[in-house]
């Protein structure tokens, strides 16, 4: 079993959200074969707090104009680590050194990575 055509849709358009406002180090897994809840783990990183915050809502305001809402938004008060779950996929967005520490593509590494189509410019 793989991602759903529908929830790999879902990650390239939070993926372009989160580009749109320079998130950085965008990348997805497929994580169906390892979890029974969702299909695709999203993470990007921010450089500072407020970064955090713009991603999160570009991301819930493009996925939402197709028609996904989210099922739970966690650790938006601190603004370090933004977890929204849309069950077929669930995105993180991470402070720089929140995803340094926690290195979720390291514990992540044996799922197949999703290719984004992003402008060259961003990764």
């Amino acid at each position: 079993m793989s991602a759903t055509p529908r929830a790999i849709e879902l990650a390239q358009a939070a993926a372009a959200a989160a580009a749109d406002k320079l998130a950085t180090n965008l990348l997805a897994f497929d994580v169906s074969e390892q979890l029974a809840i969702t299909d695709v783990f999203v993470v990007v990183s921010a450089s500072n707090e407020r970064q955090v915050k713009a991603i999160v809502d570009n991301v819930e305001d493009r996925l939402r104009e197709i028609g996904a809402k989210p099922i739970r938004r966690e650790g938006e008060r601190d603004g370090r680590w933004v977890l929204i779950d849309y069950g077929d996929i669930v995105v993180h967005v991470q402070h720089e050194e929140e995803r340094a520490f926690y290195a979720l593509e390291r514990l992540w590494r044996d799922c197949p990575a999703i290719q984004l189509a992003l402008d060259e410019a961003v990764s």
